[in-house]
């Protein structure tokens, strides 16, 4: 059970406070310090230090910067979704199990084993039948001549 009050400001509200975490971009204009022909400058944190320390600048060449925020850029049709709190991804587990500890929920049970199908071959899929796997080609390679029949083919060589 989930008890959740209706929002004081509206859903608008809601959904532009659950944008800001889904919707956003690998860094904020608000870091960006200069753009000129020696690069792009700007601001970051360095969780390795503490204090002042901590927060840095980095100058990067344009073509570096564009680099390395296009490997933040997620495909489409795809959101960031951070999870915080009870599902925070360094205790989830603990988490999880005290909450159900708490709401004495029984265990969830561990998923069997998988049965090995007695039948190792695929079915086709157009008819169904069973097929034989002649030859398997690993995935970088491609094959280079028809695979060799051992069956007789009825055909004469002079």
């Amino acid at each position: 059970m989930v008890y959740a009050r209706p929002p004081f400001a509206g859903p608008e509200v809601v959904l532009a406070y659950l944008s800001r975490y889904t919707h956003r971009v690998a860094i904020s204009n608000r870091l960006l310090i200069s753009l000129d022909e020696s690069g792009v400058t700007f601001r970051y944190e360095d969780y390795r230090r503490d204090g002042t320390a901590r927060y840095r600048t980095m100058t990067l060449t344009t073509d570096e910067f564009i680099r390395r925020f296009l490997l933040h850029v997620l495909p489409k049709g795809f959101h960031r979704i951070r999870h915080y709190g009870l599902l925070l991804s360094t205790g989830r587990k603990a988490n999880v199990a005290r909450a159900r500890a708490l709401l004495a929920v029984p265990p969830v049970a561990e998923p069997a084993e998988p049965v090995e199908p007695t039948e190792p071959r695929t079915p086709c899929p157009c008819c169904g039948g069973r097929m034989i796997i002649i030859e398997t080609f690993q995935r970088w390679m491609q094959p280079r001549a028809p695979p060799t029949s051992s069956a007789p083919t009825g055909m004469v060589t002079p």
